[in-house]
């Protein structure tokens, strides 16, 4: 069965309701072959269905007043629809339904479409962050499904089949892999009832975990460079293997994740910032942009550090971002950690701030932790967090443990990847 789920904001105020759809089907669970059906299936979404042709769900969509889109990730895809409340709900859950277990799916939609998805996947090659991080993924998750990008190759996508989509579809998009939320002023009671007859015909079938033991994730400390001399800048990211949502480790993580920061040179924040990474890289203008992330799938994680600089900087740089990564297994202090604390809830309190976040809060929680855990409840781990705790992980995921690297410019002033592997522990007497 479907799990429905719905949250009354309470205010009485008809605030632009959310309906979200969360599939826990991706990239990941696709095979080489397939690779790009997710989604390109996300593409051929709103292009119609076995009850209505595209113009008039267009037309339906625009008489509401609604918004439909959708996105894809390694592990999930969302489809959402915002109105302006009232009987639109029901009929934005009706169009949700329709869509993903009717859509028509039709063979000249599906080659107009192939050429969308090719001119977008040469709108990424142009946007170095999108590049970089694929090639991580690749490196760091080589030889998984998890090494493979959102987008898929371009041959791939040139023969994609209505057949694989529609097998896809039988496949995945299944109840038990299926979440439906709905944030704003929703009566809970009617919601569920109409999700649970509007998502009737959908086709049974148990979680993905099967699928994620049969292919687990497996980090490899590794690196990819892409080298042009002629590049204005250099990109790079450093990551080691983080963990999954459910790993006791998670929150520590997040917590980390703020304690490095993130900045731009053009920002206020900077050489000001409580993070002494950011503090460091703003006085000596290591970088133009700096960000730390930290991504959970479902069995891992992958954390580390982001920049954009000139070439001849580099080498400071990465000496500057090394060390402060690594010194989070040895030199923590008790008001780094509250800081970092602080804007952590801050950060997730702003995330969930309208309808649309708030929707997107429960619906990832849902899939990710089987439950909505409530802000009390996530407060409740960030205050746990302590000095003791941020060594712990660092000492279990960052001290004398495997980097994967990517970088793409002008990378011949880089450190090799032994300095980087060398640089993640600390000779103590």
């Amino acid at each position: 069965m479907i799990s429905p789920w719905a949250v009354a904001d309470g205010s009485g105020v008809r605030s632009d309701p959310t309906s979200q759809v969360w599939i826990d089907a991706g990239s990941r669970y696709e095979t080489e072959r397939t690779n790009g059906t997710a989604h390109f299936l996300e593409h051929m979404a709103f292009k119609g269905t076995a009850r209505m042709g595209a113009r008039e769900l267009e037309e339906t969509v625009e008489g509401m007043g609604a918004h439909l889109n959708a996105y894809t990730s390694r592990e999930q895809t969302t489809y959402y629809a915002k109105c302006a409340g009232g009987e639109s709900v029901g009929k934005c859950v009706g169009l949700l339904a329709d869509i993903l277990q009717r859509p028509a799916l039709d063979a000249a939609a599906v080659e107009r479409e192939r050429g969308v998805i090719l001119r977008e996947m040469q709108e990424v090659e142009g946007q170095p962050e999108e590049v970089l991080f694929d090639h991580l993924h690749a490196t760091a998750f080589q030889r998984t499904s998890l090494g493979r990008p959102i987008l898929g190759p371009a041959e791939n996508v040139r023969s994609i089949t209505r057949d694989d989509l529609q097998d896809y579809i039988q496949s995945h998009y299944t109840a038990g892999r299926m979440v439906v939320v709905g944030a704003g002023d929703i009566d809970h009671k009617v919601f569920v009832e109409k999700v649970a007859k509007e998502f009737e015909d959908l086709p049974k079938g148990g979680s993905a975990q099967g699928l994620i033991q049969a292919e687990p994730a497996h980090f490899t400390g590794s690196e990819v460079r892409l080298r042009d001399p002629d590049a204005e800048k250099v990109h790079v990211a450093v990551s080691v293997k983080g963990v999954g949502w459910n790993d006791p480790d998670s929150v520590p993580l997040m917590v980390m994740q703020h304690m490095l920061g993130s900045m731009d040179k053009d920002s206020y924040v900077g050489i000001n910032s409580g993070s002494k990474l950011q503090q460091r890289l703003a006085a000596n203008n290591l970088c133009d942009h700096f960000m730390t992330f930290n991504t959970h799938y479902t069995d891992t994680g992958i954390f580390g550090m982001y920049a954009v600089s000139d070439a001849e900087k580099m080498d400071d740089l990465c000496w500057t971002m090394m060390h402060d990564m690594t010194a989070l297994a040895y030199s923590v202090t008790d008001l780094e950690v509250a800081r970092a604390k602080n804007q952590l809830k801050a950060s997730l309190l702003l995330s969930a701030d309208g309808t649309s976040g708030l929707a997107e809060e429960m619906g990832r929680q849902i899939l990710t932790y089987g439950r909505h855990i409530s802000k009390e409840e996530m407060y409740a781990r960030i205050d746990s967090v302590d000095v003791d705790a941020v060594k712990g992980v660092a000492g279990r995921l960052i001290q004398d443990n495997e980097v994967a690297i990517a970088a793409m410019g002008d990378t011949t002033s880089m450190q090799d990847y032994h300095w980087f592997r060398r640089m993640t522990y600390w000779l103590t007497y």
